[in-house]
């Protein structure tokens, strides 16, 4: 039997705080809308408290949104939950988020109180989100970095309290996939509530591991994985989207478990948020960046050419990537992959115009990065002259 993973979104909200990205109330409505249509399952749409304009934006969002869960990101604060409540009173399915910190470090640096009070900050907030919808999350912020004693013990303390779903946040990305795998084993053998609950996993991906701990996570336990579309999210990003999701489309066999999104909006969704957002997606970013099925070495498109599946694990068309399988022409190129840049351009060479047209754009791609489509026409138009 195949599990399956709640996919927890939170481009509008973490996504929202990556340096310089503003989602207007009518980006956020448009995001959600193509989440919603992919089957995503949980959509973070804010942090209410924030300001009234965040506040309305949830607001819009939780009234709009009708097949998925909305939900609203909420301190352990009176104020923050009651405002929480207030912008998801429209929504069909509604959640509270609550977080707390919960490493030594941040006890002490930033909330600046005790066990014993954050504790009962903890039980007061949840308890009072749980007065409000019936669907309550809660997560320890900085859960990696903290006394494994104290997180235990507040994770008992939410679901006492009411929470259905526990998030474990690497908040700092400072977790390695063994560690986060352990972690969730630890918190199963010793807080037999939470086979009660849903265990979540959050990563940001300061050390580049968002995505690996996010799959750990999965194989200890993890029943639901909150992410950003294009990774986007604070300082070096959140768990991506695409990534998590195709990892588990992929080897969802193997893992026992699944997704009900429908991958092949994935490629569209990332040219939404990347133009909504205003961070550019890297070419070489796995599964939604330039890049990702475009061959240019004479190996690898000698390959792709004779099976796809040689050099690609992912077929484009699963992720409604708009051209698929690319050959890009230029030094490193073989002419099988020259031929059939021709063969797609409508020109066919015979006999021995291969050879002598093959020569010619070794002779062009050694003084430049890659060559045109144009230029390969003028390449074989001089042949026939």
């Amino acid at each position: 039997m195949s599990d399956r993973i709640i996919v927890f979104d939170t481009t509008l909200r973490d996504g929202e705080q990556a340096a310089g990205v503003l989602f207007s109330q009518k980006d956020k409505l448009d995001i959600a809308d193509r989440l919603a249509a992919m089957r995503v399952d949980v959509i973070e749409a804010g942090f209410p408290a924030a300001s009234p304009t965040e506040l309305r934006a949830v607001q819009a969002v939780a009234r709009h949104v009708r097949t998925a869960s909305v939900c609203a990101l909420a301190r352990c604060h009176p104020r923050d939950v009651d405002a929480a409540a207030e912008a998801l009173a429209g929504a069909a399915r509604p959640r509270i988020h609550v977080f707390v910190n919960a490493s030594e470090v941040q006890l002490e640096h930033q909330l600046r109180r005790g066990h014993d009070e954050v504790l009962a900050m903890a039980a007061a907030m949840v308890a009072r989100a749980r007065d409000a919808v019936g669907d309550v999350e809660f997560s320890p912020m900085d859960a990696t970095r903290a006394d494994r004693a104290f997180l235990a013990a507040l994770v008992r303390t939410a679901i006492a309290a009411g929470a259905r779903t526990i998030n474990i946040p690497d908040t700092v990305g400072y977790a390695l996939p063994h560690q986060v795998a352990d972690l969730f084993g630890h918190l199963r053998e010793v807080v037999p509530e939470v086979h009660g609950a849903v265990l979540s996993f959050h990563g940001q991906n300061d050390l580049g591991m968002a995505s690996a701990n996010a799959v750990a996570a999965v194989r200890a336990g993890a029943r639901q994985v909150e992410l950003c579309v294009n990774g986007i999210g604070e300082r070096a990003g959140n768990t991506s989207f695409e990534e998590v999701v195709m990892a588990i489309a992929v080897h969802g066999a193997s893992l026992g478990v699944h997704t009900d999104v429908d991958t092949t909006g994935i490629y569209p969704l990332s040219k939404l948020v990347e133009a909504r957002s205003g961070i550019g997606v890297p070419a070489n970013k796995a599964i939604v960046g330039r890049n990702a099925f475009r061959h240019a070495s004479g190996i690898h498109q000698d390959g792709v050419l004779k099976h796809r599946e040689n050099y690609e694990c992912i077929d484009p068309a699963r992720i409604g990537h708009p051209i698929g399988t690319e050959i890009v022409l230029g030094k490193l190129s073989g002419s099988a992959g020259f031929a059939a840049k021709a063969r797609q351009l409508g020109i066919e060479l015979g006999g021995g115009k291969l050879a002598r047209a093959f020569e010619a754009f070794q002779a062009l791609a050694d003084r430049q990065r890659d060559v045109s489509d144009d230029e390969v026409r003028s390449i074989c138009a001089v042949l026939d002259a």
